[in-house]
């Protein structure tokens, strides 16, 4: 009997993706906003996301939207259909209440897009691996 749950490279790297793309917009918005008085930067808690959600825990939204009528435009995907957002403790913040630090941000949406690319280059490297065991040919 094995009580150790099998590791599926692909799905960890489909989720990976995912998620890092839900927190480069969160960064990238944080990046418009630098500006905005009052504007709370926000981010997610990557790490323990991405465990919850290899465990099986997956995000419904928090708050259920239904149409009256087929003619009604779907809801898409919302901040409320993903993992919680936080808020970034400030370093400092600015006279006019924005948290945004715009060097702390570019350094967190480089850092993101290098795991982004990592990520990618794993999963492409997952599905020829997966392919050429299919096909026998590279």
């Amino acid at each position: 009997m094995n009580l150790v749950p099998e590791f599926d490279p692909m799905g960890f790297n489909v989720a990976a993706l995912q998620l890092r793309s839900y927190r480069q917009q969160i960064l990238a918005s944080n990046l418009a906003n630098a500006d905005t008085p009052g504007y709370q930067a926000r981010d997610v808690a990557f790490d323990a996301t991405l465990r919850e959600q290899m465990q099986g825990l997956q995000y419904q939204p928090r708050l259920a939207l239904r149409g009256s009528d087929l003619h009604h435009l779907g809801t898409g995907r919302s901040a409320l259909d993903g993992p919680a957002l936080l808020y970034r403790a400030a370093l400092q913040t600015s006279i006019d209440g924005n948290t945004v630090d715009p060097d702390v941000e570019r350094a967190h949406f480089a850092e993101n897009t290098l795991g982004f690319e990592a990520a990618a280059a794993l999963l492409g490297s997952t599905v020829r691996s997966r392919q050429m065991a299919l096909t026998g040919q590279p």
